[in-house]
């Protein structure tokens, strides 16, 4: 079993920054790709960013050029680093980790969820 912690969301005014994190524990040499994922109010979970343990990586089109997702596999942790947000990023983030090796985007593919995190952007 693997679990997953998100921290580091709350309120950040448009134009600014913030980091979030996802700590994994457990049976963790099992975990190959880690992503984000939030959701809007009344809609589906959706894609942000996904990692491979390699390295490789998948952006949803809004997010690119702003948001880096990144690892540190010394720490157990990966990282969402968000830029110029706006307030359309407003939303609850997920991280999630799964075992298999293709980096996919169906949350289905999954297999551990973190408890999500509240990001607010609003002036």
């Amino acid at each position: 079993q693997v679990q997953v912690v998100e921290s580091g969301g709350g309120l950040v005014q448009p134009g600014g920054s913030l980091r979030l994190s996802c700590t994994a524990s457990g049976s963790i040499s099992s975990i190959n790709v880690m992503g984000w994922f939030r959701q809007f109010p009344g809609k589906q979970r959706e894609l942000v960013a996904i990692i491979r343990s390699g390295g490789s990586t998948v952006y949803t089109d809004s997010v690119n050029d702003r948001f880096i997702i990144s690892r540190d596999n010394a720490k157990n942790t990966f990282y969402l680093h968000m830029n110029s947000l706006k307030a359309e990023d407003t939303a609850v983030y997920y991280c999630a980790a799964r075992t298999g090796r293709m980096l996919v985007t169906p949350i289905r593919e999954y297999d551990y969820w973190g408890q999500g995190t509240q990001v607010t952007v609003s002036s």
